[in-house]
C-alpha cells in the first residue's frame, strides 16, 4: 500500500490509476525534506490536487450509487 511511500504511490498510479488520498499525500509532503521554495510550490500544487480530488468524489458518488443499485450480471 502506498500510504506513506511516494515511490509506491507513483508506481500504483502508473499501473492502476490509483490516486493517493489527500491525507496520505499531505503526509508524504510533510515527511520530505524540502527547501522553502519547494515546500511552497508543492503546497500550492497540493491545494489544486485537493480541490480536484473533492470534485471527482462528487462526480463519482452518484455513479457508484447507481451502480450499487443495479442488478449484477
Amino acid at each position: 500500500m502506498y500510504h506513506y511511500d511516494p515511490q509506491t504511490a507513483l508506481e500504483e498510479l502508473q499501473e492502476d490509476a490509483i490516486l493517493p488520498h489527500p491525507v496520505h499525500l499531505r503526509d508524504m509532503i510533510l515527511r520530505a525534506k524540502l527547501n522553502p521554495q519547494q515546500a511552497l510550490d508543492l503546497n500550492r500544487r497540493f491545494q489544486s490536487y485537493l480541490q480536484a480530488f473533492g470534485e471527482l468524489q462528487v462526480l463519482a458518488k452518484p455513479l457508484l450509487e447507481d451502480l450499487a443499485q443495479a442488478e449484477r450480471k
